[in-house]
This record gives structure tokens, sequence and C-alpha cells, in this order.
């Protein structure tokens, strides 16, 4: 008799605004139709790398599938870095900017079936000052937000747009940074700068239009002004990479060094302030299911 396949769901309780409850009963469903065994991991916040790490080499299963954000897809792709296997991926955060990126479905149901295909990409990470990011990472203006909305109540595109306008007459003047890559020192004065491994945010917003996630490459862009003239453009897909307002670099390595310490976040997390950020490619560095190969 052919041994079941085992697969783990790992799911974020409190991500985003979609019932975790009908997520593991549908996918659960969905595996029993192909005799595939669901093993569920809820995340709790404490411990979780080393607690889905240590499932995983107990089960030893055949494919991670993962519900929550790309917070939550991050930190599963670190605990099991070392591992070859294929994560199957159902947006179910407030920021699902890889999800988004790779084109996944934005119905559970179609979310699920691609979750289980077997054609796959690898994509790139990037490493930023020992901290892996999937796609976006900034310091700046956005990272502050991103710092307002942690600490808000509402969740969700709303959560964020209700934190837009405190956060600009909150921000400080703009900040200088000199940008070291490819022999290169480039010397500015920006409002934000981004770390882009692919184009959008999670809310949708194009940041990088010529970026892509599996090209062994990063973007920095470099925001000189930051006002709502500016955020609108972003937000309406009118900003574009020869804008005056916006210079960009691609490269595989650089060093970031700012004139006071800046507040930074990667993937929607909030990391502090910080003055030197030290960034890397790692190419290839994890397998994500897809509908088909980009």
């Amino acid at each position: 008799m052919t041994a079941k396949k085992i697969y783990i769901l790992v799911i974020n309780p409190i991500s985003g605004d979609l019932d975790k409850t009908e997520i593991s009963e549908k996918t659960i469903a969905f595996a029993n139709d192909l005799a595939i065994e669901i093993i569920v991991y809820e995340t709790t916040g404490t411990n979780d790398e080393s607690e889905i790490n240590k499932l995983f080499l107990a089960i030893k299963p055949e494919r991670i599938i993962i519900a929550g954000g790309d917070g939550t897809i991050k930190m599963v792709g670190e605990a099991l870095e070392k591992e070859d296997i294929i994560f199957g991926i159902i947006p179910a955060g407030s920021a699902n900017g890889l999800a988004i990126d790779l084109n996944l479905p934005t119905t559970l149901e179609e979310s699920i079936k691609v979750a289980f295909q077997k054609d796959f990409i690898e994509i790139d990470m990037v490493e930023i000052n020992n901290k892996k990011s999937l796609h976006l990472s900034d310091i700046g203006l956005n990272a502050l937000l991103i710092k307002n909305y942690e600490n808000g109540t509402m969740r969700g595109k709303l959560g964020y747009a209700l934190k837009v306008l405190p956060t600009l007459s909150e921000s400080e003047v703009p900040f200088k940074a000199v940008i070291e890559f490819d022999d290169k020192t480039i010397e500015c004065v920006s409002q934000m700068i981004v770390i882009a491994n692919s184009q959008k945010y999670g809310t949708g917003v194009t940041i990088n239009p010529n970026g892509l996630i599996n090209d062994g490459k990063f973007e920095i862009i470099v925001i000189k002004t930051l006002d709502l003239f500016t955020i609108g453009k972003i937000i309406t897909g009118n900003m574009t990479d020869d804008s005056e307002e916006i210079d960009t670099y691609c490269t595989s390595k650089a060093t970031i060094t700012t004139s006071r310490k800046v507040s930074f976040q990667s993937d929607g997390e909030y990391y502090g302030e910080e003055n030197k950020l030290d960034i890397t490619i790692l190419p290839n560095h994890m397998k994500i299911a897809v509908s088909n190969k980009i």
C-alpha cells in the first residue's frame, strides 16, 4: 500500500480579515479528495520558527501550505530555508505582496487549488542586516506609516489609509544617504528609500515596475519627495522610474548609510530605526507553487 502523503498547513490566526476556520476546513477537504493528510500548525508569535522546524523534521511532509500574509510566509521560509520543499500560498494577511507579484488567485477556492499545484517558481530573497525580505523593504516615511499602523486598531487597507495624514504630519525632514554598490557611490537626499525584490506593495501599489522576483538582483529606489501629490501618483500607478521624484539602481549587493537613524520596515513588519543597511541577494531561495511558471 502506498503511504499517504502528508502536508503541513501553517495558519496565522490573527493575520488579515479572512476566517481561518474556513481556510482550514476547505484546505483539509481539498486534500482529502487527493488522499493527502493535512497537519495544521497555528502560529502563536512565540518560537514559531523552531516549532515549525521541529514539526517538519518529525513529519517530513511533501509540501508546506501557508495561510497568512507576507510576514508569515517569510517566517516559515526562514524556518525551513535549508529544506528542499515547495510552499503553497493561501493569501490571508493584511499585506499579501508576494501573492500579488506572483499573480496568485484572490478567491479562497482558487488559492487552495494553486497551493497544491505541481508547477512552482524559485524566487529570490534579499538579506538586509541579517534579516530576510521576500519582496519590499524600505526606510523612511512608509516604514513610519507601518509603525503607526501596527500601533493602531484598524486593520486592512482602511487601517493604512487612516494613518497616511498623521504620518505625513509626524515625519521629519528628508534624510541624507550614501548608497554604495558595484564600485559606485551615490549621495542623495530622500524621504524614503525602497529595497525592492519585486514590483508591488501588499496593497497592490506598484513601486518598482521593472522588478523581477527571480532575476538574481534587487532595485534600490530613492524617492526624493513624498507629499500627498507624489503619494497619489504612486497609488494611481502614475509613478514611473524616470520620474523626477525617483531614482532607481539595480544590483545584487549594496550598503546604504544614512545621516541619522531612520524608520525601517521589511515586508510590512516594522523593525525600529537604522542608519546602516547591508543588503545582498539570495538567489533561488524559496520554491512557491504557481498556476503556471512565470
